[in-house]
């Protein structure tokens, strides 16, 4: 009996001092001999490199992706422009005419547009966004050493890595990267006849994305095991930031869409070296009838759809949370809502795997079917809006601090209420004959999870920046690069949403060619005039970044933003396993501002006699 009676409290005092995590003593005391610099940043399995490792090959892929935009938009703005200074860049793909005059090779357009589509959703939205704020934030608010698997954690890392170098060295093939568009779709993308990019390019591609559907199904298992077991004494799950909650809900997306996306992928990898005919029948190459039959394209739509839809609110999730802590926090006002949120955010997640149809009303779905995928489309949009009010509601009364990251969380909610409403147009069946597969389509979901969710991430990446590197970045460069930024979104896609309802469709090399078209000429070229400014600010933003990391005022107080959650209870550099003492216990949730006339308190502070449990 005693002995139980003593292992009992030994594991108490495990669970005090050191989180569930009794191998501590190889995090702190064994660091001193054990770490170089190879396992210190490169190779590190501890969840604060991990989440800076994530965020810097996420800005390197952002800006690769944002460059590709550049290229293209000044060939539909500009389609008689003489391109021959790219040509040092870009090579044979600037092909020079007799009079000298370099245009951009049609084929790579569609490379372009491919590549920018492929690497900002899954590199930079999903990986940069999910994979540095998931790492960086679920141990520290949660009151963890580390996560639940540090191994699995860098190895997700290391096959996101992987995967974009496999894309990368697409870049450089000389038949080039795929172009078939990044969502796929067969025949262009089953067959390595179709086009120089579905050849070599093609594979590379599916090589490159089946690594990362390893890299975010490992990130995703983590996270889940995290959150769930690893909560310090008293953070019960009522008691979480709602950063952590929807972290939660967007790994649990993730596990269960992405594998569906690797059973599409393993499908075409079958149709296009093993012969079969998944997705292929009655197809005609240069008037050969090719000896496929039976299969059918709309299967992989469907197997597309089902990551796809799931896709954009694992994008725009991790978005919300952040925007929802970091506008409480700089308020100085508690959340609005606090279940309602948590409850949205599960309904569209419940809501995400039952709407991916409405991508496909025009691929000759049975439109008795489309009702049932309008009608979930329409309904999304409550959760939504339940979200954007309790935004609001917090605002409102609020002892604003009008610093970069609000701006950013204000900036979001003003994108996110803009490309939603367009997203009800589309979603909407008979209207979606209309508008399929123009400009207007591009210009919501830039708008609604595009900009916004890199809304999201900038507010994050200036609040808990202090926190990642030990600095603060410039607020007044943050001020420019927010607001070029915002104005600069609105001037480029703004514009987009006339020239989808006036009919110009997406995808087409130039408009000038077109009688129907060529009377948009001027709106095109304020388009990617708008795109090279707003592409600038974001210089700022990299200058400021990479600058404030070395030289950027240090932080000198715990907690600079005087906010309640456990990451500013750590010291200033925290070492591996976050606490050098035990992890603080929790008594309170996390949105105690304002209360018993005390600005903020925090939530390892007790309760003071008779005070009450924040109603949430």
């Amino acid at each position: 009996m005693s002995s139980h009676h003593t292992e009992t409290k030994e594991q108490d005092y495990l669970i005090e001092s050191q989180g569930y995590d009794d191998h501590f003593h190889e995090h702190h005391h064994g660091d001193k001999f054990q770490m170089n610099f190879l396992t210190t940043y490169i190779f590190s399995q501890d969840h604060k490199v991990i989440a800076r490792q994530f965020l810097i090959t996420g800005i390197f892929w952002a800006f690769i992706g944002a460059l590709m935009s550049l290229v293209f938009r000044i060939q539909l703005g500009f389609p008689d422009a003489d391109l021959i200074w790219l040509k040092p860049f870009l090579g044979k793909w600037i092909v020079v005419n007799e009079a000298g005059i370099g245009k951009l090779e049609p084929e790579f357009y569609y490379a372009l547009v491919t590549m920018h589509g492929t690497i900002i959703v899954f590199f930079v939205l999903t990986a940069g966004l999910s994979g540095t704020f998931s790492n960086l934030l679920i141990p520290l608010q949660i009151g963890a050493r580390d996560m639940a698997s540090p191994f699995l954690n860098m190895l997700s890392y290391w096959f996101f890595f992987l995967s974009g170098a496999v894309m990368f060295y697409s870049l450089f093939l000389s038949t080039g990267p795929f172009s078939g568009g990044w969502v796929a779709y067969p025949p262009l993308s089953a067959l390595p006849q179709a086009s120089n990019g579905s050849g070599s390019g093609m594979t590379l591609w599916l090589v490159s994305l089946t690594l990362f559907v390893v890299s975010v199904l490992l990130g995703g298992i983590n996270y889940i095991t995290t959150v769930l077991n690893l909560r310090t004494k008293g953070m019960t799950m009522w008691r979480m930031p709602l950063t952590i909650w929807a972290f939660l809900v967007t790994a649990i997306l993730a596990l269960l869409s992405f594998p569906v996306l690797a059973s599409g992928f393993f499908l075409l990898i079958f149709d296009r070296s093993l012969g079969t005919s998944f997705y292929l029948s009655d197809i005609f190459v240069n008037g050969q009838i090719l000896d496929r039959i039976g299969g059918s394209p709309i299967l992989f739509q469907h197997l597309f759809w089902f990551l796809g839809h799931p896709e954009v609110y694992i994008i725009i999730l991790p978005a919300m949370g952040l925007v929802s802590e970091v506008m409480a926090v700089h308020a100085r006002k508690p959340i609005f809502g606090y279940r309602a949120m948590i409850y949205s955010m599960m309904a569209i997640g419940f809501l995400s795997f039952i709407v991916w149809a409405h991508h496909m009303f025009m691929a000759g779905v049975n439109p008795f079917l489309s009702n049932f995928f309008v009608i979930f489309t329409l309904i999304i949009a409550v959760p939504s809006a339940v979200k954007v009010f309790n935004w609001i509601g917090t605002l409102y009364g609020g002892n604003i601090r009008l610093n970069t990251q609000m701006l950013f969380c204000i900036g979001f909610v003003s994108m996110f209420i803009s490309g939603g409403l367009t997203g009800i147009f589309l979603g909407n069946s008979a209207i979606d004959i209309q508008q399929h597969d123009t400009y207007f389509v591009v210009a919501h979901f830039h708008i609604v999870m595009g900009v916004a969710a890199f809304f999201g991430m900038f507010a994050g990446i200036y609040n808990w920046f202090p926190k990642m590197f030990g600095r603060f970045m410039n607020d007044t460069l943050g001020k420019i690069h927010f607001w070029i930024t915002m104005i600069g979104a609105y001037a480029v896609f703004g514009p987009m949403h006339y020239l989808g309802m006036a009919g110009v469709p997406r995808r087409y090399y130039r408009f000038d060619l077109f009688d129907a078209f060529s009377g948009f000429d001027a709106m095109n070229k304020f388009i990617t005039i708008a795109a090279i400014i707003t592409f600038l600010a974001q210089l700022v933003f990299i200058v400021n970044f990479f600058y404030s990391m070395y030289k950027g005022k240090r932080v000198t107080t715990q907690n600079p933003w005087q906010s309640n959650s456990l990451e500013w209870t750590t010291p200033i550099d925290a070492g591996h396993g976050n606490w050098p003492g035990k992890i603080p216990t929790v008594h309170r949730w996390p949105y105690d501002y304002g209360k018993d006339e005390r600005e903020f308190v925090q939530q390892h502070i007790p309760l003071r006699e008779g005070e009450q449990h924040s109603s949430h």
